[in-house]
């Protein structure tokens, strides 16, 4: 067969498509133990790649200008070369927005503190983001990775965000509900992401603090996190996943210290969540887009991990629509004093579908606990409920939810369990579940099948 000259160059391009991606990554395989099948979490190694100062970039303490432009020189030649570690020497070092590439390690020497900038246009231009399960266009996250491959952000730094402007978006005027009514409008009629730009005047849509969207095999260790003007750390349509050592202090509002979102494969451990808001909350999208992506939240171990604050150690919801299974909570502290309303809450409503099982929390000490250890409630819409109306409704199946060795000082109840007449929840079983002084009655339920004190063997 004659191969003309277009043939011949098809086939150089076919060859050199299929060539491997050439890093200097090492890929680090963890095997962790749980009650369901648990498959082995991957993340990169950087011990053997080249290292990159920022200050040979012209990074300047105290210029936002020419520090945001030093990182992202280093973080593209970091890029270039298929792997390397950008450095952030000690100081505080004002910045814009961050965007990793493909086999970066963003590391923070001690005593170094990456401070984010408070104007809103630092954030600009808008990137293929979420707000609370919806996907739109708003400002960028302030450490954002988009279909980003091993990934790190490292060290015993520091990252914080100044909250001048974020903390008086904190309140939810008429402008910014109407924003929000667009929004919900837009993704449930299906209309294209790009048709949701919410940037604008009176929006103010604040951004997650650090998105990794669409991305695998990411480490998240050592450093500390003060500040966020939302969402903390969200992994979002993302896995492999390890985070590990980290302090995160966040009281702002919608403050929660982790969101993984239609996200799988997740390991945390040995952190501490100082939070305003839950410490983990396990989410996978909203209604329609959540249909549509159609991928769970699963596989995810939480361990090891003390919290100060908060509103509940696990939340699960309310934006589930996708999802979610396979969740273990383990050998976790909180501390007495904490403001907590549960340990674990799972709350949906008759807008989201999904379903939430296989769920097991155990061996957790609590101080006082303001409602519960366990609260389900299937109709929670918060300030959803009047905006705007359900436009298709969907029930969430709940099952499968196991508690063991777990004890508080207080609490008004140990469960409080409300389901639907026509899909009650199922199979919920405490063991050995402890509450030194309960307030009110000790288990509240409605609509509950199969509820025991102790666990039946399967």
């Amino acid at each position: 067969m004659k191969i003309t000259k277009t043939l011949l160059l098809i086939l150089i391009l076919i060859i050199f498509s299929c060539k491997k991606e050439e890093t200097h990554i090492k890929i680090i395989e963890i095997q962790v133990e749980a009650p369901f099948e648990m498959p082995t979490i991957k993340i990169p190694d950087f011990s053997n790649c080249k290292s990159f100062l920022i200050t040979d970039f012209g990074a300047v303490q105290g210029d936002k200008e020419l520090t945001s432009k030093a990182i992202s020189k280093a973080i593209d030649e970091a890029n270039k070369i298929g792997g390397g570690i950008v450095i952030i020497p000690k100081g505080e070092w004002l910045t814009k927005k961050i965007h990793l590439k493909s086999h970066v390690n963003l590391h923070l020497n001690k005593g170094a503190t990456l401070l984010f900038s408070e104007n809103p246009k630092d954030y600009l231009p808008a990137v293929h983001t979420t707000w609370e399960g919806l996907e739109c266009y708003n400002y960028s996250p302030l450490i954002y990775a988009y279909e980003c491959k091993n990934i790190a952000i490292t060290g015993e730094g520091k990252l914080k965000a100044k909250m001048t402007i974020w903390e008086t978006w904190f309140a939810r005027p008429k402008p910014h509900m109407n924003s929000l009514k667009r929004l919900y409008n837009l993704a449930s009629y299906n209309k294209p992401v790009e048709e949701r730009q919410m940037v604008n005047d009176s929006a103010n849509f604040r951004p997650h603090f650090i998105q990794f969207n669409r991305s695998e095999n990411i480490l998240l260790e050592g450093i500390s996190i003060e500040n966020s003007p939302f969402w903390t750390i969200h992994p979002y349509l993302s896995k492999n996943m390890l985070i590990k050592n980290i302090k995160v202090k966040a009281h702002g509002h919608n403050n929660d210290g982790v969101d993984p979102e239609m996200s799988q494969n997740i390991l945390i451990e040995d952190c501490v969540f100082d939070q305003g808001d839950d410490a983990i909350a396990v989410k996978s999208g909203r209604n329609q887009d959540a249909w549509r992506l159609n991928t769970p939240s699963k596989n995810i171990v939480m361990r090891n991990c003390t919290m100060k604050n908060g509103h509940q150690l696990l939340a699960i919801g309310s934006e589930l629509s996708g999802g979610i299974e396979n969740v273990f909570v383990e050998n976790c502290n909180v501390v007495d004093g904490a403001k907590m309303f549960h340990l674990v809450f799972i709350k949906t409503n008759e807008r989201r579908g999904g379903y939430v099982k296989n769920i097991y929390v155990e061996n957790i000490n609590a101080g006082s606990i303001q409602n519960g250890v366990l609260g389900i409630e299937t109709d929670v819409l918060y300030q959803w409920r009047d905006l705007v109306p359900t436009i298709e409704r969907k029930l969430t199946p709940i099952e499968r939810v196991y508690l063991k060795n777990i004890r508080a000082t207080k609490t008004e109840y140990i469960s409080k369990i409300t389901g639907q007449a026509e899909l009650p929840i199922k199979n919920i079983f405490l063991n050995h579940v402890v509450v030194d002084s309960i307030t009110s009655e000790k288990h509240i339920h409605e609509h509950v099948v199969n509820f025991s004190e102790l666990p039946k063997k399967e």
